[in-house]
This record gives structure tokens, C-alpha cells and sequence, in this order.
């Protein structure tokens, strides 16, 4: 870790080590530090402090419940007979160690988003107890490809396990989502159509499964059109925010297909069974305020004031205690997430079917054909 300039200045070099100077600069700048350095950090530097100022350990155990007292009396019992010149020393060094990588990372940051590194297809950022999930192929409206199957299952399960309150799926560009992208169904393996038919039911049950089990609030921002499982999988959201530009689609049967994202259950218990039919069956495309009418979206917004209006609510909502909205997400879940799972299950092996039919395969050349004319 690079040194703080200033503070290498102080450092003599004789077998002292840090001077008590040097030691006192330090517990200053650790109360200048921009970010939080966690719990860790803090147990190691107040017990490197204690070692320094009044030697090893020397008060009694604090009691099993006494949480807080308890961590930091281990951390410092666990230095042992470490002499007070190397402790002080190693306060120094680990304070300045924090303060460059505080430097260097707040800089270009302004509101200390994190973004996770390793996705190609989205962006994920995590700030004030939020996990943001950005589909990030604008120029293909957010056309959802393999690959992209694939990294929102790791995103979710990743933002399942870190520390945010709250996650959100939402699209960069003007589009939510436009669905599969078709070229998923043009690309046919080696192994051919059969092998090919199976492994994309497998991907979409896992795909859909990730949001089945997902633990905490799940919130869609609805930034434009959605189109296909997209749309179905709303079902399985706590809540779905949309900009007034927002429509909802699924054309499956235009391209002989049926439902997924468990949406021939979900919907029909939302929105009643004929209207649920009118969208699955029929295809009918809804504005953002016939599908907040009918249940599927929470609540609409202005286009111009949408982002702004969404973010300040849902950092309100982040500030909720975390564990009882997971626990109350739970409890809601528990009743129905086993017959959830076997209709996840039941549709994506009858789509298996349905992508080898003659007549699906017909509708999707059709649709290649109809927009190669346009």
C-alpha cells in the first residue's frame, strides 16, 4: 500500500519505529477517512491502539452477549505480548495503508458506487444499500442473448449474498427489455437441434428459478418497453415501478410459443384469468397504465420525472432493517414457492417441445423473413 507522503516524513529511522507523533497523525486521519473501512479494520486498529497505549490485554472477558465489547477485547487479547513500539508502528502502517486506497478510490466516484467487475452484458452497482442489475445492450434494446441468461443468474445470486438491502433489475437506453434476442434460436450447435432445444429449457428454468429464490426485495424499474419473459417474470417481483412509456408484450403465440417466467400462474391470480389470457394467448400489448390497473406494475410515473422519482422512494425503502424485509419477502413467498418451481419446471419443458414443432419454427423464420423486408 502507498504511503502517505506526510507521514513518512515523521518516521525516523531509528529502531523506534513510529514516532508517538506519527501515532497521534494517525488517529486523526483515521477520523478524516471518507469511507467506512468495516467492522475488520476497526477491530484490528482499536486493538493496535490498545496495545500501543497501555501493552497486552490485561482486563477480563466480557460476557457471551456483551457482542460488541467481546469482539474487541479478542482482537486485542489475540496480539499477545506484542511490544507497544511494533503495535504503534503497525497503527501507522495500517492507517496509511487506508487512507491512499481511500484517496484513490473516491476519486471519479462521487456517491461511492461500487461496480462489480467480471459481467460483459450487464453492469451491476451497489450504493446505499441497493444492488443495481443494468441490462446493457442498448443499441439491441436489451435483447436478451445466452450469455445474458447466464450473468443475471450470477448477478442476482451474487447480490443474494452482499450486503444491500434492496435489488433492482432495470435497462439501459430507451428499452426495459425486448425479450429474446432470436439469434438464440438461429445459433444451432453441433450436436444439433435436439441438444440445442434442451439445454436453452435448462437456461430458462434456471434463469427463472434465480428469481423464484431470490431472498430480498426485488424491484423492476421499468425504464421503456418490455417485450416477452421480460414481462412474464414480473410476476415473481415485489414491486414493478414504470415510466408512463413503458409498454408490456408477450407475443408468444405470434411465434408459436407459450408462456414462461412463470406467468401462467402469476398472471391469471393477478390480473383474473381473461385478462390474463387476452396478454398470453392473444398477445395483447398493454400500456404502463392498463398493467398497473390490472395489477402486474406497482405504480406509473412521469418519463421526465421517473429516475428521479424511483430512486428517492427506493433509498427510503433501503433504509428499512434489512432482515425484517427479507423475513416478511419469506413469509409471503413460503406459501406458494414449491408450486412455483414445478411450474417453472412444467413450461420450460413444454417450450422444450414447442422450439423442435414445425410450427414454431415456421413463426420464427416468418418473423426473420417479415423483418428482413422491412
Amino acid at each position: 500500500s502507498l504511503k502517505v507522503p506526510a507521514l513518512q516524513l515523521h518516521v525516523s529511522k531509528t529502531a523506534m519505529g513510529a514516532s508517538q507523533k506519527d501515532f497521534e497523525n494517525a488517529m486523526n486521519q483515521v477520523k478524516l477517512l471518507k469511507e467506512d473501512p468495516g467492522n475488520e479494520v476497526k477491530l484490528k486498529l482499536y486493538a493496535l491502539y490498545k496495545q500501543a497505549t497501555e501493552g497486552p490485554c490485561n482486563t477480563p472477558k466480557p460476557g457471551v452477549f456483551d457482542l460488541i465489547n467481546k469482539a474487541k477485547w479478542e482482537a486485542w487479547n489475540a496480539l499477545g505480548s506484542l511490544p507497544k513500539e511494533t503495535a504503534r508502528q503497525n497503527y501507522v502502517d495500517l492507517v496509511s495503508g487506508l487512507s491512499s486506497s481511500s484517496d484513490s478510490s473516491s476519486q471519479g466516484k462521487p456517491e461511492a458506487e461500487r461496480k462489480q467487475a467480471g459481467y460483459e452484458t450487464v453492469v451491476m452497482t451497489s450504493e446505499e444499500g441497493i444492488t443495481k442489475i443494468m441490462l446493457n445492450r442498448p443499441a439491441k434494446k436489451n435483447a436478451l442473448t445466452e450469455q445474458m441468461y447466464q450473468e443475471i443468474i450470477l448477478a442476482l445470486e451474487a447480490a443474494s449474498k452482499d450486503d444491500s438491502a434492496i435489488t433492482v433489475l432495470t435497462g439501459n437506453g430507451d428499452y426495459y427489455s425486448s425479450g429474446n434476442d432470436l439469434t438464440n434460436f438461429t445459433n444451432i450447435p453441433p450436436e444439433g437441434v435436439e441438444a440445442k432445444a434442451k439445454n436453452s429449457a435448462i437456461l430458462l428454468r434456471n434463469f427463472v428459478g434465480s428469481f423464484i429464490d431470490f431472498p430480498k426485495p426485488l424491484v423492476a424499474v421499468v425504464n421503456g418497453p418490455a417485450v416477452g419473459i421480460s414481462v412474464t417474470v414480473l410476476g415473481l417481483f415485489d414491486l414493478v415501478y414504470a415510466t408512463d412509456r413503458a409498454t408490456f408484450h408477450t407475443p408468444f403465440s405470434h411465434l408459436g410459443q407459450t408462456p414462461e417466467g412463470c406467468s401462467s400462474y402469476t398472471f391469471p391470480k393477478i390480473m383474473g384469468p381473461a385478462k390474463a389470457a387476452e396478454m398470453l394467448i392473444f398477445g395483447k400489448k398493454l400500456t404502463a397504465g392498463e398493467a398497473c390497473a390490472q395489477g402486474l406494475v406497482t405504480e406509473v410515473f412521469p418519463d421526465s420525472s421517473f429516475q428521479k422519482e424511483v430512486w428517492t422512494r427506493l433509498k427510503a425503502y433501503s433504509k428499512l432493517p434489512q432482515n425484517a424485509m427479507r423475513i416478511s419477502k419469506q413469509i409471503i413467498r413460503s406459501q406458494e414457492k414449491e408450486k412455483l418451481h414445478a411450474i417453472n419446471a412444467k413450461e420450460s419443458s413444454i417450450l422444450q417441445e414447442r422450439w423442435l414443432s414445425s410450427e414454431c419454427m415456421n413463426a420464427i423464420m416468418n418473423f426473420f423473413s417479415q423483418k428482413a423486408k422491412l
